[in-house]
């Protein structure tokens, strides 16, 4: 049986060794665009820079987007959790959330509630609404190579250009005699990401999915928020037939996407028939194609490193499964569409197709679609393939 994981989202892990024309369909019917934002990020960036940051509030920030990566997510630090439970990270339960929220005095969302009531007066937009608009807006705070800070150092406050660039303008905070401050305009780039702590103010894309290691932290069947499968009986009759397919590790061997805008999000999408026992060519139209699919966040400092992943992909693999349909794509955002993909199952020697439909979005980089034939997976058990600019390793248990 096809293990099913609801995620869907910005990067599709797409695939197949051997790609059909007949795969290659894809159905804009349908498509749904993202709502645009109504805050300049940009003017966010600047209205940080000018807050009375102390050590508190970056120790703050630094809390949420550890918390974040910790639950399989970027580094980042969302407006929605400043201001509802402070310190918190996308991922954290109401209990972690209470117990951050009591344990800052005067929290980040107190300077910016500060900040607007003394700047907005006379604007077009009252302080108020534009709380209010930041509050529910996408916009967080992204803060790459955290794990480097000192502890101590001031960030540099930039934002994402949004145009693929690799350098931008940022605002230093530097300390002046009579301790006073001043903010002075410095270029950003990820070299100086690297050495010194850089907060980036970008959009967030990954906080609505359910990230891999989430889903090994509330589901018991993934072990206790580890890595390790936990594979069912064999079915009764052909029990030395039935395996479980597995996503054994992964590695990313570039970055795909601009680093103001964070890590990569794959996602990965697999399609077979369920279950399949048919016994007469009538119950084949009982079955209809099941997709397991989850994201996986690859931070930049991961490239290049092989991550284990111990993913069940095909949960009861019988030689009845000719192939499976798998999609890796690396999310952009964009409208939502679909890959239609046809696979086959073979009854008494007649072959019988079905049709998988895969989700994606149109600015997904599609890093590998197609399918993947049994005696591919065969002889391939257990050993490292390039699929684009990603390894994955596939083995049977």
């Amino acid at each position: 049986m096809m293990m099913q994981m609801n995620v869907s989202g910005k990067c599709v892990l797409a695939a197949g060794m051997m790609m059909l024309a007949g795969c290659e369909f894809v159905d804009h019917t349908g498509e749904i665009g993202y709502p645009v934002d109504n805050v300049a990020i940009d003017s966010v960036a600047r209205m940080l820079s000018y807050l009375p940051l102390e050590r508190e509030h970056l120790l703050e920030v630094h809390e949420a987007v550890s918390s974040s990566s910790g639950n399989g997510y970027d580094e980042e630090y969302t407006m929605r959790d400043l201001f509802e439970s402070p310190g918190s990270g996308v991922g954290d339960d109401e209990e972690v959330k209470s117990i951050r929220t009591r344990a800052y005095a005067r929290p980040l969302r107190e300077l910016i509630r500060e900040h607007l009531c003394a700047t907005r007066a006379g604007e077009t937009i009252s302080g108020e609404d534009y709380l209010q608009r930041l509050m529910s807006s996408d916009v967080q705070i992204y803060w790459p190579y955290s794990e480097r800070w000192d502890g101590e150092t001031m960030p540099v406050i930039t934002f994402d250009p949004e145009n693929g660039a690799e350098a931008n303008i940022g605002y230093r905070i530097v300390e002046t005699t009579g301790g006073l401050r001043r903010c002075e305009e410095v270029e950003v780039d990820e070299e100086l990401a690297e050495k010194t702590p850089v907060w980036v103010v970008n959009r967030n894309d990954d906080s609505r999915f359910t990230s891999l290691e989430m889903l090994r932290k509330k589901d018991p069947e993934w072990g206790n928020g580890g890595g390790s499968i936990v594979v069912g009986a064999p079915a009764e009759s052909g029990a030395s037939d039935v395996r479980t397919l597995v996503l054994k590790d992964f590695m990313m061997r570039r970055n795909y996407d601009s680093w103001f805008a964070g890590a990569s999000e794959f996602f990965i999408k697999c399609g077979k028939v369920e279950d399949f026992k048919a016994s007469t060519e009538a119950e084949l139209k009982l079955y209809s194609p099941q997709i397991s699919d989850f994201m996986v966040v690859v931070r930049r400092n991961q490239v290049l490193k092989r991550l284990p992943f111990d993913v069940v992909l095909v949960s009861q693999w019988t030689e009845q499964n000719e192939s499976i349909a798998f999609m890796m794509t690396e999310d952009d955002g964009g409208t939502r569409t679909e890959w239609k993909c046809s696979a086959v199952v073979k009854y008494n020697s007649k072959s019988f197709g079905f049709e998988v439909s895969l989700p994606f979005n149109t600015r997904d980089d599609i890093v590998w679609r197609g399918q993947l034939a049994g005696p591919y997976l065969e002889k391939y058990d257990g050993k490292t393939s390039r699929f684009g600019d990603v390894e994955l390793t596939f083995q049977f248990q």
